[in-house]
């Protein structure tokens, strides 16, 4: 325990300076409020949402409400990124519309899903320890302003410039993970309701097409809302392009697929019909099942 908090307070700096790097870059070439960039300043708001939510959860010693505070986040801010920029123009509505519609059906979904299961295991160890709890929120604040950062930057630039054919196909991709995220996250909901399928592992619908294919139509909207954004950036404001990246990178490599990932191995690993589900179905990227194919 001892180590892990050493390591968090070391961690909390570093998450901080990259934000600050990331608030700079963003918001070169943006609109300013008092001097300040209106990007940096959806940054440093994106951490002080996230520490006023560690100081109530930690005091309840609860998680129930991290998720839900990550989302409004997400509106809060950029709606007011829209709010106070010089010029509002489509791309601004239509980058405002994308958020708000997907960060309202995420942030319902997870509470409605803490609150029914009752708790988050991957906070059991975590919530106790000061450090490590405040560390979570922090890395929170990174994440939102890392996820957003193309929507915001765009939204916030003094570079203006009609939709045109990028955003149509920018719009089309979001639809697209949109879509397939939240009927990922509906079939899953419907099998772990129904009494018959308690113990056992979805592998029909989506599921038998990716092992995760919620994480697939993450990343893919995203990648849709980047490419609205990319006409209207410039210089340092291309940094922000490291949204989609980002998002990828976390749920394939840091809290997300691999930790799911080993919780399944331990649940189920050594049965046949999981084995043979793994061999046949795609971590990631969708494909339609077969009967036998390498993992993807």
């Amino acid at each position: 325990m001892e180590k892990e908090n050493r390591n968090s307070l070391i961690a909390l700096p570093i998450v901080i300076l990259i934000a600050v790097g990331l608030a700079w870059a963003g918001g070169q070439g943006g609109g300013r409020v008092f001097g300040i960039p209106i990007f940096a300043l959806g940054v440093a708001l994106a951490f002080l949402i996230q520490w006023l939510g560690f100081i109530a959860a930690y005091a309840l010693q609860t998680e129930k409400f991290y998720d839900l505070t990550g989302s409004f986040t997400y509106i809060s801010i950029t709606i007011l990124a829209v709010l106070i920029s010089p010029t509002i123009d489509d791309r601004s509505v239509l980058l405002l519309a994308a958020v708000l519609i997907w960060a309202t059906r995420l942030g319902t979904f997870l509470f409605g899903r803490i609150m029914q299961s009752g708790k988050d295991e991957r906070f059991d160890e975590i919530k106790v320890s000061f450090v490590r709890f405040l560390l979570t929120w922090t890395v929170q604040g990174l994440w939102v302003s890392f996820t957003a950062a193309a929507a915001w930057t765009a939204i916030t630039t003094t570079t203006r410039g009609p939709l045109g054919w990028p955003a149509l196909i920018g719009f089309l991709v979001w639809a697209l993970g949109f879509g397939f995220e939240v009927l990922a996250d509906t079939q899953k909901s419907a099998f772990k309701a129904d009494p018959e399928n308690k113990g056992k592992f979805i592998d029909t619908g989506l599921w038998s097409w990716s092992r995760h294919p919620n994480y697939f139509g993450e990343i893919v909207l995203w990648v849709g809302v980047a490419i609205i954004a990319l006409p209207v950036l410039r210089g340092w404001q291309y940094v922000a392009l490291i949204s989609p990246l980002y998002v990828t990178a976390q749920l394939t490599l840091v809290s997300g697929i691999p930790i799911l990932e080993r919780k399944a191995d331990e649940r189920w690993g050594g049965q046949e019909d999981y084995e043979v589900y793994k061999e046949r179905t795609p971590v990631l990227i969708p494909r339609p099942p077969s009967e036998t194919s390498d993992e993807g």
